[in-house]
C-alpha cells in the first residue's frame, strides 16, 4: 500500500493485486488499504490460487490502461519449498498475462531481522531474481539489521526504506544520509 500511495503522488495510475492467499487476513487487509487509498483492487479468498489473482490483476490493468500494477505476495520463510515454487508460478503466469512481466521484483525485509535476511535474500534471489529491496520499520532501529551487509553481498540495490506505520512513510533510500544516522547513533 506504501509503495501503491507513492506512485499514486508522482500521478501514476496504480492497481492492487491480493496474491497473498496465504495468510489470514492479508486480504481484507490490502482491501482496506485499496478502499482508504482509492485504489482499485483484484482480490480472492484466503486459500485460493495466488497465481489467478496475478493473472485477473494484469489483465484489468490492461483492460482499463492503468500504469502500475502491484502484487502483493505472501510472506514467507526462504525455507518453505512450497511457497517458493508457488512465488516461480507467479512470476511464469505474470509473463504470460504480458510478456516481459514483472518489470521488477522487490523483496521485502523487516529491518530489525538482522543476518537472517542475508539468506532470506539469497534464496529469493536464486529463485526469481530479486531486482531490488525495500527495507521496513527502520523508524525502530537506526541499524537496520543488515541492510548494508544486503546490498554489498547481493550487489543488489536498496530502493526504499519503511520509517513508520503510514502511507507516506516510505522513502528512497539514500546511502549516504543512512550512513550518517548509523553513524550519529554509534558517536552520540
Amino acid at each position: 500500500s506504501k509503495l501503491a500511495y507513492r506512485y499514486k503522488q508522482e500521478g501514476k495510475s496504480v492497481i492492487l493485486g491480493a496474491g497473498d492467499t496465504f495468510r489470514a487476513a492479508a486480504i481484507e487487509q490490502l482491501s482496506r488499504w485499496a478502499a482508504k487509498l482509492d485504489l482499485p483492487i483484484v482480490a480472492t479468498k484466503q486459500g485460493h490460487d495466488p497465481s489467478a489473482v496475478v493473472f485477473d490483476t494484469i489483465e484489468s490493468a490492461r483492460a482499463k490502461g492503468i500504469d502500475q500494477v502491484i502484487i502483493d505476495t505472501a510472506g514467507r520463510l526462504h525455507t518453505q519449498t512450497n511457497l517458493a515454487e508457488e512465488l516461480k508460478k507467479m512470476v511464469r503466469v505474470a509473463d504470460k498475462a504480458y510478456e516481459g512481466a514483472p518489470h521488477r521484483k522487490l523483496l521485502v525485509l523487516d529491518g530489525t531481522q538482522g543476518s537472517s535476511s542475508i539468506n532470506q535474500a539469497k534464496v529469493f534471489h536464486e529463485i526469481i531474481g530479486v531486482d531490488g529491496i525495500i527495507i521496513t520499520k527502520l523508524d525502530g532501529t537506526a541499524k537496520g539489521g543488515s541492510v548494508l551487509s544486503i546490498a554489498d553481498e547481493l550487489q543488489m540495490p536498496i530502493w526504499y526504506i519503511g520509517t513508520g506505520e503510514q502511507p507516506a512513510d516510505l522513502i528512497r533510500f539514500k546511502a549516504n544520509a543512512y550512513v550518517n544516522t548509523i553513524l550519529d547513533e554509534i558517536f552520540i
